[in-house]
């Protein structure tokens, strides 16, 4: 699409803050008003606006797909996004360990295992983990326990999770980013532990290193997300 806009500001409007293109309200592909609650994340979406060139490219503007995602999915459909996010428990990247070769088992019980371990103490989950990839599963108890603590998120915290958890294929390591367990960096790095692995063996090829550029933008827009909203009130709660 075709740049048609020359300004990019932030307005109030009624109890949020909109941003305005040339003094009209952008909108999400819903048709809502695209409002956010905080002038923080309102400003950046709004600089994401103003950094366009002569084409807009949506995927260059993630604060404001993730204000979009959650105004139009997440706020209407919460329930439908905890039970998506709630079937990445049982297949869980950190929960399923390699047989071979040594030094990668060992590094992914390095590596992995403080997290499993940080679940129990944090949620009071004890996760399973297995060798290989024969599917197992998990304790009734510990799924419920893990479905209750993400659907009791606000919408802008489901959010994130339910982009980080898809980026790192582990509900674990979704959590623990919203939690602020872990920098987005190091969740990115942690999910990337096997292809890390292959790529010193093998080598990396171009498709699979804009592969996981893209995962790393998706696990570093959530959690900048998080920061100019939801870890904002924290701060101001302080």
């Amino acid at each position: 699409m075709k740049r048609f806009y020359t300004e990019a500001a932030v307005m109030p409007h009624g109890e949020g803050l909109a941003i305005a293109l040339d003094g009209k309200a952008v909108r999400t592909p819903a048709g809502q008003l695209l409002l956010a609650g905080h002038a923080d994340l309102a400003e950046a979406i709004a600089a994401e606006w103003r950094g366009q060139g002569e084409e807009i490219l949506p995927h260059s503007m993630p604060l404001c797909q993730l204000l979009s995602t959650a105004l139009d999915r997440v706020i209407p459909n919460r329930f439908v996004i905890v039970e998506q996010l709630m079937n990445y428990a049982g297949t869980d990247l950190l929960c399923y360990r390699a047989e071979s070769p040594r030094d990668l088992v060992e590094r992914q019980e390095r590596v992995w295992q403080p997290l499993i371990d940080w679940v129990l103490v944090a949620f009071g989950v004890e996760m399973q983990v297995t060798r290989g990839v024969i599917p197992i599963s998990q304790p009734t108890e510990a799924i419920a326990a893990l479905e209750n603590t993400v659907a009791g998120y606000d919408p802008l915290r489901l959010t994130a999770l339910q982009s980080a958890v898809p980026a790192t294929g582990s509900l674990v390591l979704g959590l623990a980013l919203v939690e602020e367990r872990l920098t987005a960096e190091e969740a990115f790095a942690i999910s990337q532990l096997d292809e890390t692995y292959q790529t010193e063996l093998w080598g990396e090829d171009p498709e699979a290193a804009r592969a996981r550029a893209a995962l790393r933008r998706d696990i570093a827009a959530a959690s900048r997300f998080l920061e100019l909203s939801v870890r904002k009130d924290m701060q101001l709660g302080h």
